[in-house]
């Protein structure tokens, strides 16, 4: 049989903080997508405008990432899964 280790007090807590700590979402430059298209996910996602979308197209192809998001796990989670159905490269980063 299997050892397994049994949950304690400590890293129960330990895992729920890391869980309930804010998590970012992070889309990186790559030399595939038109800058057209990232602005138009970004507005499909996020339900961003033309302006914020572009600003963050533009963080992506000069500083080559930009933060699209930040809150809990679970969303971030969920903007990752779809950005990345998109066809972006997408990172999720716990916010340190």
């Amino acid at each position: 049989m299997p050892h397994q280790a049994i949950p304690t007090p400590e890293t129960e807590e330990k895992t729920s903080r890391e869980i309930a700590a804010p998590w970012k979402v992070i889309v990186l430059n790559d030399p595939v997508n038109l800058m057209s298209y990232v602005v138009m996910v970004f507005r499909k996602v996020f339900g961003y405008g033309e302006q914020k979308a572009t600003k963050h197209m533009r963080e992506v192809h000069e500083l080559g990432k930009s933060i699209l998001w930040t809150g809990d796990r679970e969303q971030a989670e969920t903007y990752v899964y779809e950005l990345q159905r998109w066809r972006l490269q997408t990172v999720l980063e716990r916010d340190d």
